[in-house]
């Protein structure tokens, strides 16, 4: 796998609404040279050494060539911020639901729209046979908690 380049993820745009390099209260969030920093939805308050579920404004609709990984933003991370790492696979559509954690003793107030995490695209070698159909698919905006899994929706 090949990770992406800016000009490749513009031209997939396998996120909605897509930004080019911008700045909300002095983080960058949109495009970069080799990802795509996606912002929070809600306002949240992260409690000292507590996760909490919170969501993307970005639509992801991921194509059966390509895998996107889900990445700490170092801006976050340098105030103890942790984005749980995970991958959206190929042929996944929905908001992306995050689990965040602070590991500070005190709070912490995350507003809506603030920059949340970089999402890293790799490029497969050839479109997956076995596109995403998991219980996930289409998920819908705002935090979605776990879904139990039942034989008819594993993916």
């Amino acid at each position: 796998m090949a990770i992406l380049p800016a000009q490749t993820i513009r031209a997939i745009r396998p996120i909605y609404p897509f930004v080019e390099r911008s700045v909300f209260e002095g983080r960058s969030y949109g495009l970069s040279s080799a990802g795509y920093d996606v912002r929070i939805a809600q306002d949240i308050w992260l409690w000292p050494f507590w996760g909490r579920l919170a969501s993307t404004i970005e639509h992801f609709d991921i194509p059966t060539d390509v895998l996107a990984r889900v990445c700490d933003k170092s801006s976050n991370a340098r105030k103890f911020i942790m984005v749980q790492n995970t991958v959206a696979e190929p042929g996944w559509k929905g908001f992306l639901t995050l689990e965040l954690t602070r590991f500070l003793p005190w709070p912490v107030k995350i507003k809506a729209g603030t920059p949340i995490a970089q999402i890293i695209f790799e490029r497969l070698e050839e479109p997956t046979e076995q596109p995403y159909e998991g219980r996930y698919q289409n998920q819908a905006a705002g935090p979605q908690p776990a879904i139990p899994a039942t034989l008819e929706n594993v993916g």
